[in-house]
């Protein structure tokens, strides 16, 4: 009896007694074909093979198959795994894989601000249009009593009361404003000195420079804008501040202008020319005081952002960006180039 290995293909004469398993690779036996003389055990192996090119080959008897096996000895069996064995468990949470070592960098210290403090600053000029309001109010009531004097004759104490409490505000203004104007200066001192450090320069206008363009009357007109501008230019703002900034050149020109005619026309002494210089006073300390609300709303530009945040944000892009699909331009060559469609 002949069993082929239908692993190997191996040929084994079982004689008499069936078996299952190949001695050679352990692979299993097909069924025996019944008795087999000893000559065929030794039959070439190109017997089945065809004698021609164009003849068909003979067919396998059942039970048979071709297998393409590698010469020589069968490879080695392959070894299994090794158990890993029970999933480890821990009563607490283990710390040999938790802790971060961090290089300590050695930061640079920030250079100290040797300006005046925003929130004293924000007081001060809060404190000052409060003042201006204050007095433009004043001399709109002095105005009111001067027409009422104009039929009714009035109490001294109230004319009097009047006259010294609009000098009195006034020269209350005049000292609130100037001491705002040193304390603005010496913020952009140090706002300035701050932003060009920042960027590894200094400044290039000297501090006394600054404070003169900032002070000094009818020259703070031409270089204190343009001073700020400056500053918005080094911190990458001029895009959102400029506006702002020309927006309050120009209240604080026409200020000016209104404050300097009061001062010259203060020294009338009819009717009526005192009744225009009051009015002229009131519509001047309105304009200051929208000068420096909008000074202030400059001023809140700058101190929303510090100078060590970048106003810029890098971000990573691909470096091919996806180009968006390209939508039909017209109906009707979309219809040419679809032959389902219909024309309507």
């Amino acid at each position: 009896m002949i069993q082929v290995c239908s692993q190997c293909g191996t040929r084994w004469n079982v004689r008499d007694r069936r078996r299952v398993w190949c001695p050679r690779c352990n692979g299993t036996l097909l069924a025996p074909t019944g008795p087999e003389s000893g000559t065929e055990w030794s039959a070439p192996a190109t017997s089945a093979r065809p004698s021609s090119p164009g003849a068909t080959p003979s067919r396998l008897p059942p039970g048979y198959r071709w297998i393409a096996v590698r010469p020589g000895a069968p490879p080695p069996p392959r070894r299994g795994r090794r158990p890993l064995g029970p999933t480890p468990r821990y009563p607490f949470i283990p710390r040999w894989g938790l802790t971060d070592h961090f290089e300590h960098v050695e930061q640079q210290e920030s250079t100290p601000q040797t300006g005046p403090a925003p929130a004293k600053l924000r007081t001060l000029l809060l404190a000052t249009m409060v003042v201006l309001g204050a007095a433009a109010l004043i001399h709109l009531v002095r105005y009111a009593l001067l027409i009422i004097n104009r039929s009714v004759l009035l109490n001294p104490w109230i004319a009097g009361s009047a006259t010294w409490l609009g000098v009195g505000i006034s020269v209350i203004a005049m000292f609130a404003v100037v001491a705002s104007a040193v304390v603005l200066a010496n913020w952009l001192v140090a706002r300035r000195a701050a932003a060009f450090a920042h960027r590894g320069h200094e400044d290039p206008r000297p501090g006394w420079a600054l404070r003169a363009g900032c002070l000094v009357p009818l020259v703070n007109l031409a270089w204190a804008p343009v001073f700020v501008l400056e500053l918005a230019g080094v911190e990458e703002r001029l895009t959102w501040l400029r506006r702002p900034v020309v927006v309050w050149w120009l209240v604080w020109l026409v200020s000016y202008a209104v404050s300097i005619w009061s001062i010259a026309t203060s020294f009338t002494q009819d009717a009526q020319g005192i009744a225009d210089n009051t009015v002229t006073t009131t519509v001047a300390y309105l304009l200051a005081l929208a000068a420096l609300l909008l000074a202030y709303k400059v001023f809140e530009g700058f101190e929303r952002q510090p100078v060590e945040r970048p106003t810029k944000r890098w971000v990573v892009v691909s470096e091919a960006p996806e180009k968006a699909p390209e939508k039909v331009a017209d109906t009707a060559e979309a219809a040419e180039q679809n032959p389902a469609a219909v024309a309507v």
